[in-house]
């Protein structure tokens, strides 16, 4: 069985290629891809070549799959609707996943089932006091309004490789999961399930992100909208498009950018990033009510060791210290970063969230 995976992320579109056997799955090949280069029938056709008619099934990372959509499943036309409907409330995601659901089916033909796997599923068992918001509930239940969470898919992968490495943390433990990449989210994890999350309704409650704000006063909003003139379409572009590290700094979105520049903008859109995940990590502690593991992972999770220090230090207080060798040698790789005298283990973990949407599509299949 040879499975294609789709992961339309909200910077790049990340290809790969599973052969599924008696013995397990095997990845075949896998390539990042930019969206703006091309149609995505011909990056499709050029990543596949001659084996677009050996492909058996094709799995999708959805990120926004609302009350409805909480288990994978096969794409019809009523799931393609509802994921369609779910574009409002995540712009930068949903919309993307349909065009390579369509080009998937031009290029493989009719007959290949495609799999959707939802970001938002991982959250869906989440306790009913980290899912709601403090509005009046009939509005909530008429239009849906909850928190739904997203880049489950990613968190997931992080605690299934650390229910490998660590069975006894990652089982039973309680666990803080940080992805940090374009999007950021943190997940708050016990007994192997999402307890809390930083990301909510949509895809921009938060961390500081690439270009998305995170957590804002919805005053402000309302504010831009009555007194400063903004429309709804001009504020919702601000959100998810000219805020965070690229609205703070003035410069740019790019974590390596900022790090790089000597100037106050960049640094302070640096200070205000660490900020956020320092202090998410705290409540998430308190939620737990304590924690055994943390994880990094996502492109500056994963290659920044910088980043990772400056959220790290002067945790002492909480029996957190890392250790800094270990912190600058891990880049781009698994690793364990925490000292011999830090009471809670910090470990690197490389996202594999195609593993997850290839075994998704082979269990839904």
């Amino acid at each position: 069985m040879i499975i294609l995976t789709i992961n339309t992320g909200s910077s790049s579109v990340r290809l790969g290629l599973f052969e599924k056997t008696s013995t397990g799955l095997t990845r075949l090949k896998e390539r990042r891809v930019d969206p703006d280069e091309d149609l995505p029938e011909h990056l499709l056709e050029n990543f596949l070549r001659e084996r677009s008619h050996l492909i058996n099934a094709v799995a999708h990372r959805i990120v926004h799959g609302g009350s409805a959509l909480t288990d994978s499943c096969v794409i019809n036309e009523q799931v393609e609707k509802k994921i369609d409907r779910l574009g409002i409330l995540a712009p930068l995601h949903n919309p993307v996943a349909l065009k390579w659901v369509r080009a998937c089916r031009a290029v493989t033909g009719e007959d290949v089932s495609q799999v959707a796997v939802f970001d938002t599923a991982f959250y869906s068992t989440m306790p009913e006091v980290s899912s709601m918001y403090a509005l009046p509930k009939n509005l909530c239940r008429e239009h849906g309004i909850r928190r739904y969470g997203f880049h489950g898919i990613a968190h997931r992968a992080m605690l299934q490789r650390l229910q490998k490495l660590r069975p006894d943390i990652g089982t039973e433990g309680k666990i803080i999961s940080i992805q940090l990449g374009s999007g950021c989210s943190m997940t708050a994890i016990k007994q192997g399930r999402a307890v809390d999350t930083s990301m909510g309704f949509s895809p921009n409650e938060g961390l500081v992100m690439s270009t998305r704000s995170g957590d804002i006063d919805s005053g402000v909003l309302v504010y831009l909208q009555n007194r400063a003139g903004y429309s709804i379409h001009e504020i919702d572009k601000i959100l998810n498009s000219s805020s965070g590290l690229f609205g703070v700094s003035g410069l740019s979105g790019d974590m390596k950018f900022l790090l790089a520049s000597d100037r106050p903008e960049a640094k302070r859109a640096v200070e205000l990033y660490c900020y956020r995940v320092r202090k998410y990590i705290g409540s998430f502690i308190a939620v737990l009510g304590g924690v055994d593991c943390i994880l990094f992972g996502g492109g500056v999770g994963e290659n920044s060791s910088l980043i990772r220090k400056r959220i790290i230090e002067n945790m002492e207080w909480c029996g957190i210290t890392f250790d800094e060798h270990a912190n600058d040698e891990t880049i781009g790789k698994e690793g364990f970063i925490h000292s011999e005298h830090s009471r809670v283990p910090l470990m690197v973990v490389p996202v594999e969230e195609a593993d997850v949407l290839a075994e998704e599509a082979v269990n839904v299949l």
